[in-house]
């Protein structure tokens, strides 16, 4: 199977392309170094010849709303386009759990129009919905220091390894398109505040952590469900945060 990784040179494609490339599939990673760029259209139909599934891992440079309202439906509807022309039989993308229950953010807002250009769109598809990635964790507290002091919502959190996210996505692109999407979330939920504490801690940061349940995160309010799963059908992954950060220090070790 030739599965074209768009995105495949990131955090997540690399080890989509990794899995794919080991389960003895042509996993062909394209980006804008390989001059495959979704945004203008430039070597979309070059790249999806003779492909049977395109991963979508982009990502917009700016979180600016407009911009990455702009970035998401313009590189979605020129991608699908291009692979109804070449016949490419699966899209797959990746979105963000909660991504419809959070219209505060632009970001989100802009998540929730790229599944809806999938759902309308000549493709058959599947949508993989992750939680946040522990990789991101530091990001996070550095956007909300101020003064030495993390303030983050305490709103509910349950956030998983990338190498779980990855081997969620090269599962959906092998299986048959389904038309629906899949959540995965990481094994622990707690409030996000006190993740982004243990998480600091184990490293050795010394920044205070504040909750505040008025703290907005990338302009939107949490809740106990905002950015979780809901219900029983998401498949959680098994890598916990501090099996995660041990993995990591003996990677730094090693």
């Amino acid at each position: 199977m030739k599965v074209v990784v768009i995105g495949g040179t990131g955090l997540v494609g690399s080890q989509v392309v990794a899995l794919l490339t080991a389960q003895g599939h042509e996993a062909v990673p394209a980006s804008p170094d390989s001059g495959v760029d979704t945004v203008t259209g430039a070597g979309l139909a070059e790249a999806f010849a003779g492909a049977d599934v395109v991963v979508d891992l982009t990502n917009s440079r700016s979180f600016a709303d407009d911009d990455v309202m702009a970035f998401f439906t313009t590189s979605t509807a020129n991608q699908l386009a291009a692979e109804a022309a070449a016949g490419v039989g699966h899209h797959v993308a990746l979105s963000i759990v909660g991504a419809d229950r959070a219209p505060e953010s632009g970001y989100l807002r802009a998540k929730v129009a790229q599944e809806r250009l999938i759902h309308d769109g000549p493709v058959p598809w599947t949508v993989v919905r992750a939680t946040q990635f522990y990789e991101f964790l530091p990001a996070i507290a550095d956007s909300a220091t101020s003064d030495g002091v993390v303030t983050l919502p305490t709103g509910a959190f349950q956030p998983l390894a990338s190498s779980d996210v990855a081997a969620a996505v090269a599962q959906a692109a092998v299986a048959p398109a389904s038309s629906t999407t899949i959540e995965v979330a990481g094994p622990e939920r707690s409030a996000m505040d006190a993740v982004v504490r243990w998480a600091l801690a184990a490293k050795g940061d010394p920044r205070t952590v504040v909750g505040d349940p008025e703290a907005r995160y990338f302009g939107t309010h949490l809740d106990e469900t905002t950015i979780v799963p809901v219900g029983d059908d998401a498949h959680l992954a098994s890598t916990t945060l501090a099996q995660w950060t041990e993995q990591r220090a003996a990677a730094v070790a090693g």
